[in-house]
């Protein structure tokens, strides 16, 4: 199976980012996402400090992300606009080149990826991760999508680092080949 360049990136824009289901991103979308890194992170529980912390990031975030692909001014970014926004800022380019606060969000997410805070996403987190954003009726087409995702390392650390997954992210983001392993990175995404 491949997933097109732009398939990710509409992947991204609707199952990750546009968590209030209106067809476009704004404002609202990620005040839901730093609710949302809060509760996830804290397996339930809120920590107002990291709320406080998560709204920070997740409101840098929409600035800057408003500035880049809002181009019509009117606090909405819509598919098409957040497409040329990455394709101006991330494709062909490695993690480090990304926006600062597209990093923070990359980060953040891991974060909540990493449910046992062992530094490591294995393929139990990586399943639980993935099943929350799509339907599937077989848990074989998660395993199968994260062992294609993982490198011999990974597999050797038992999971998926840090440092591994903002270069698997700077290559789903920002490589346009449907070939890369980092397809794979949030699951099989749907046709």
């Amino acid at each position: 199976m491949s997933y097109s360049w732009d398939k990710r990136v509409e992947f991204i824009v609707s199952h990750m980012y546009d968590l209030d289901n209106n067809g476009f991103l704004d404002n609202n979308d990620f005040q839901c996402m730093a609710l949302r890194a809060t509760v996830v992170e804290g397996k339930g529980d809120i920590n107002q400090a990291r709320l406080t912390e998560y709204r920070t990031i997740m409101k840098a975030l929409w600035d800057e992300i408003s500035a880049l692909a809002d181009f019509d001014k009117d606090g909405k970014i819509t598919t098409d606009e957040f497409k040329q926004a990455v394709r101006q800022t991330c494709v062909g380019k490695p993690y480090a080149e990304f926006p600062k606060a597209m990093k923070a969000f990359i980060d953040a997410h891991y974060k909540m990826m990493d449910i046992n805070n062992d530094g490591l996403v294995s393929i139990e987190e990586y399943r639980y991760n993935s099943i929350t954003r799509i339907a599937v009726d077989d848990i074989k087409v998660i395993d199968d999508s994260y062992n294609a995702l993982v490198s011999d390392e990974d597999n050797k650390r038992g999971g998926i680092t840090l440092q591994r997954y903002q270069e698997l992210y700077a290559q789903f983001m920002g490589n346009e080949s449907d070939k890369c392993s980092a397809i794979y990175l949030y699951g099989p995404i749907p046709q």
